[in-house]
């Protein structure tokens, strides 16, 4: 039915797309933020609605090349899986251990298992980074973060 490689891609995105968008339109109400936890999964999905569709009226011949880059080798495919499990890790523990301390633990052991090994650098990137995404979201764009174990 769908003979480019973009339509079936795009069918599959656009299906996820749909699927997130329900579960952003679950997300409960705040009544005193002015901008409330839904906007940013909402746009999102309805970007990835938009994208998806593009996609699918893109006009793209495969090529050889490309074709064969899309094996992947099995080790970057192992990495991919450990990377993902790092991920789940990370929503797991999100709520319970706050944004800033599993934001934290989450860039620094995945830049290191991924071959970063200037320690330092990477734990003050690692520290700095959720504290400016934390302060920006709590005091500017006033949105709720999980705050965990820490009392802010």
């Amino acid at each position: 039915m769908f003979k480019a490689l973009n339509q079936r891609i795009s069918i599959i995105l656009l299906i996820i797309a749909v699927a997130y968008l329900v579960m952003a339109y679950q997300l409960p109400a705040y009544p005193y933020t002015p901008v409330d936890a839904d906007v940013i999964p909402k746009g999102l999905g309805y970007l990835l609605v938009f994208l998806s569709i593009c996609l699918f009226f893109a006009k793209d011949s495969e090529t050889e090349e490309q074709r064969s880059r899309r094996n992947i080798p099995l080790k970057d495919i192992g990495t991919l899986i450990a990377v993902f499990l790092f991920i789940l890790l990370y929503i797991t523990l999100l709520e319970f251990l706050e944004f800033i301390i599993t934001t934290t633990l989450f860039i620094y052991f995945c830049s290191w298992f991924l071959g970063y090994k200037k320690h330092l650098t990477n734990g003050v990137v690692a520290l700095i980074f959720p504290i400016f995404m934390y302060i920006t979201f709590t005091k500017f764009l006033q949105i709720s973060l999980p705050q965990g174990l820490l009392p802010f």
